[in-house]
């Protein structure tokens, strides 16, 4: 049985958000996860064919003037055609590192997913106000829980 294939999309510009993606990455590859691979690619360096090769896609963003980074937006602008008829209902979650709200990049993320009628698989991870270490343990499940439905067939 082939593998599904499981994107992490993260900009990560500080040791804390790297921190929290290679959480989520972690999560992903637990070893009770049988049959997913996991792999981190940051947003500038990701493309339409890493997503048309996805099964399901993971977001990670910090919160930029009350939006998503330029790098995940950039992201965004390069996949959006090449992507949109052949990945509607694509499963995803997001992990948003705010230092605020975070409620205008979940807002931002949530129009542009909703264009390309992405199925939210999570609800969106909100790591808001100064940093903590549970935001680790918090992606670090995210990762796990999404790796896991999708291992189990369940999107």
């Amino acid at each position: 049985m082939t593998a599904r294939q499981l994107l992490i999309v993260a900009h990560t510009p500080s040791p804390n958000t790297s921190r929290m993606a290679e959480a989520v990455l972690q999560g992903a590859r637990h070893e009770d996860i049988e049959n997913v691979e996991a792999r981190h690619i940051p947003p500038l360096e990701a493309g339409p064919d890493d997503v048309l090769a996805a099964d399901a896609i993971i977001l990670g963003t910090t919160e930029n003037l009350g939006y998503m980074s330029g790098a995940l937006k950039d992201f965004f602008d390069r996949i959006y055609y090449p992507c949109l008829e052949q990945t509607q209902a694509l499963p995803f979650a997001s992990f948003v590192r705010a230092g605020k709200d975070g409620t205008g990049t979940l807002k931002a993320i949530d129009s542009i997913t909703t264009g390309l009628r992405w199925r939210a698989v999570q609800e969106p991870l909100l790591c808001h106000g100064e940093f903590r270490e549970e935001f680790i343990t918090q992606c670090e499940e995210l990762g796990l829980y999404v790796a896991a439905g999708l291992d189990a067939g369940m999107f």
